[in-house]
């Protein structure tokens, strides 16, 4: 049997009209596309071919949802695409799986949300685009992907510094996550740009076997909580070659993530990599081994952090961050284990709080400008000190050509090379060693 190309039979639907669940199905059987040398059959599916307009006005969602169910439930490999030249408004929409093979997710023209909080009405204000439960996901295409997050920032007045108690429009709900993976394995985004997220651009939570590569991450410096990247409870995780400008972290990790890697980006402004914050609300997380590397970092609040609350328990630990080049960073070094968290501050706080400890922390090839006297701050705590940290061929220097400094508390390891600023880590031997714990599980470096 020959190869043969069969144009998609949506666009022969009329615009409206009724697409009952089996005209789905005998759409999504029929618009099968035999690629031309190649052996394995695909499926493309268009969003215009469910009924959607692409004119930045209309609702499109519900024609989203039906190309995602049709692509989800076709037996060959999809290909779903968002056409360049048109943009499409979504509404807050959960696309779930497992769905029966892989789906690529071609996004060439633009998603936007809805602009007002008004809008969004009594949708779940959590989540935006949220993929549920998805395996084996390509998301590619050059195209965009726009929170339109102004209006979520205006009413984000009652948090932190824009703390305003006569704002009328103050509320206390939080702001949605633009894409949000939950649950999903085997998910790629390559090539597209997330601008302007009610709250962090892209999230995966309990995830596996990931790629985020590729990307341009923006909004304003003075937006709320728009992290770049955020990852919580996932593992295998590979962050590369990306442009991240934002509000807050570039890239945030926190809950229990192990094998992550960060690679080749740029970061500024923001509040840089981060870490943390662990422990929060008296939980137990564990992060370990993490590689960051080739990353450089200009006018923001931090360039590479650990922070944990004085609350909660587990750890970080094997942490490696190498070939780092910083410009006019407010903190280029930081450990905080100092932050308060609201159950400490209240009565319900533990009567013995527990610590999470931060131990085998690497910082390698690491040089640039401060904005602060301080150019490495280790504020470790009284319950679980810093140990086995390293700093190797450090050179840190002040913005203002004054003299950058160290500040350490409770916290023990070693400098190799040169050190600039000079270091002020404490021996190792002055630690006590955490009970049911050898040198020979410290000395496990794996791939840190």
């Amino acid at each position: 049997m020959q190869n043969s190309l069969v144009k998609p039979l949506g666009s022969r639907m009329a615009r409206g009209a009724p697409r009952p669940a089996a005209v789905l199905l005998l759409l999504a059987g029929v618009v099968a596309v035999l690629m031309l040398n190649a052996a394995e059959s695909r499926i493309l599916l268009t969003l215009d071919d469910f009924g959607a307009v692409g004119d930045g006005i209309a609702n499109d969602t519900k024609a989203f949802e039906d190309v995602w169910k049709a692509a989800c439930a076709a037996g060959d490999n999809t290909i779903l695409n968002v056409p360049a030249g048109k943009t499409y408004q979504i509404w807050p929409v959960t696309l779930s799986g497992p769905c029966s093979s892989e789906i690529k997710l071609f996004i060439s023209g633009n998603i936007v949300a809805p602009e007002s909080p008004d809008d969004w009405g009594s949708s779940d204000r959590r989540q935006w685009l949220h993929f549920y439960k998805v395996q084996e996901l390509k998301v590619t295409g050059g195209g965009i992907i726009d929170g339109r997050g102004q209006q979520w920032w205006a009413q984000s007045s009652c948090k932190g510094k824009l703390h305003n108690h006569k704002n009328k429009r103050c509320t206390p709900q939080p702001a949605p996550k633009a894409v949000h993976f939950e649950d999903c394995h085997g998910i790629s985004v390559k090539g597209i740009t997330l601008q302007n997220s009610q709250q962090y651009h892209l999230t995966f939570t309990r995830c596996s076997n990931v790629e985020a590569n590729y990307l341009r991450v923006t909004s304003p410096e003075d937006s709320p909580n728009t992290n770049g990247v955020h990852l919580v409870d996932s593992y295998n995780v590979h962050v590369k070659d990306n442009l991240i400008s934002t509000g807050d972290d570039c890239v945030s990790i926190v809950g229990n993530c192990t094998d992550v890697r960060l690679r080749a980006i740029s970061c500024g402004p923001g509040h840089g990599i981060s870490i943390g914050t662990l422990g929060e609300n008296n939980s137990v997380d564990y992060v370990e081994k993490i590689k960051v590397d080739t990353l450089f970092i200009s006018n923001a609040e931090n360039g590479v952090r650990v922070r944990t609350t004085k609350s909660g328990g587990g750890f970080a630990r094997k942490v490696k961050f190498e070939s780092i080049v910083m410009r006019n960073v407010t903190n280029p070094i930081i450990i905080d284990q100092e932050r308060s968290d609201h159950l400490e501050d209240s009565s319900e706080a533990p009567a013995a709080a527990r610590a999470v400890q931060v131990e085998k922390i690497n910082y390698i090839d690491i040089r640039g400008t401060s904005a602060s006297e301080h150019a490495v701050t280790f504020s470790c705590s009284d319950a679980a000190p810093c140990r086995r940290l390293s700093l190797t061929n450090l050179n840190l220097t002040r913005v203002d050509g004054h003299k950058a400094s160290s500040y350490c508390r409770k916290a023990f390891g070693r400098s190799i090379g040169t050190v600039i600023p000079e270091s002020c880590l404490s021996k190792e031997d002055f630690v006590q060693q955490v009970p049911g714990r050898s040198e020979e599980d410290d000395d496990d470096d794996s791939d840190s």
